[in-house]
């Protein structure tokens, strides 16, 4: 019954902070903590900012911690910048968190700036430079809430224009080509302020993400990807074996108490965070229920 459930009952303790609050939170700290190094009144403070930003010069002085760090800073001459990664956090992840967790959400994210940051550092590892900011984080989640949700539309404030989300990311890809192929890959200068290797790093780490993790379940279980023949012939009887084995010692009453605590998940943690096991005990009940 509901009222057996946790969360049913009024002593059930909900969590009032979320992942997706705590990533915002800790942006806007991050960036009140640059203003205040960066004052005048703090004479040591450039000198540990100097250590954050992604340099070539530093990855070969062994500073890897700079893969992550970057993506703290932002340009404090452009209050611009710092809006547009708190708006873009909020848009895309309250989107995304109830679908992958807030679990997933994290590290999806920390996955598409470390992703970016090395395809930064391939680019300019001849010619040098250095690169702040999260811009390859958000441009990975937007990727795979695109893949989600290709056709849904979103208008603009100031411009009466609508677009789905499937040609943003074309838009944002064409301009991360043209950026990486006439400026950054060549040396120049870009005209305007676009960090087109970290991005298309970013773009590159949602794709994969949800290609290979999360429309499939699993890298392995890909449509693009298969296994050899005789590793599939290897694995199906012990597959099938072990799964009607489970099946016929699952009685209904396990598969009804198992259901529960895979529901009381959900609700706490999300869809997202169910383990392929969990989702296949789903997938029974499903199946008994439609049989009665």
């Amino acid at each position: 019954m509901l009222s057996d459930r946790s969360y049913m009952r009024d002593d059930y303790h909900r969590r009032t902070t979320s992942s997706l609050i705590w990533l915002v939170a800790g942006t806007i700290a991050a960036f009140v903590l640059q203003l205040v190094l960066s004052s005048p009144w703090f004479s040591w403070g450039e000198s540990v900012l100097n250590q954050l930003p992604l340099t070539i010069r530093g990855l070969q002085s062994g500073h890897l911690w700079t893969l992550v760090t970057h993506a703290l800073l932002h340009r404090t001459d452009q209050p611009f910048h710092i809006l547009c990664t708190v708006l873009g956090l909020i848009f895309i992840g309250r989107e995304l968190e109830p679908i992958l967790g807030g679990r997933r959400l994290v590290a999806l994210y920390l996955g598409a700036i470390i992703c970016g940051a090395l395809t930064w550092s391939a680019i300019h590892w001849l010619h040098g430079g250095f690169h702040i900011g999260p811009g390859a984080g958000i441009l990975g989640l937007f990727v795979v809430l695109a893949c989600m949700y290709p056709n849904q539309e979103i208008g603009f404030l100031l411009i009466p224009v609508t677009l789905r989300f499937k040609y943003l990311v074309y838009g944002s890809l064409g301009l991360t080509l043209f950026g990486l192929v006439f400026y950054e890959i060549p040396g120049a200068v870009a005209p305007f302020d676009y960090s087109a290797s970290a991005h298309l790093g970013g773009m590159l780490a949602g794709w994969l993400y949800f290609r290979y993790f999360h429309a499939n379940n699993g890298w392995d279980r890909a449509p693009s990807f298969a296994l050899p023949a005789w590793l599939n012939q290897l694995q199906k009887p012990r597959r099938d074996s072990s799964a009607s084995k489970a099946n016929h010692d699952r009685s209904a009453d396990d598969l009804r108490a198992q259901v529960d605590l895979i529901l009381d998940k959900i609700n706490s943690q999300g869809f997202g965070a169910l383990t392929s096991e969990e989702k296949q005990i789903l997938d029974e009940a499903k199946d008994l229920l439609s049989r009665h």
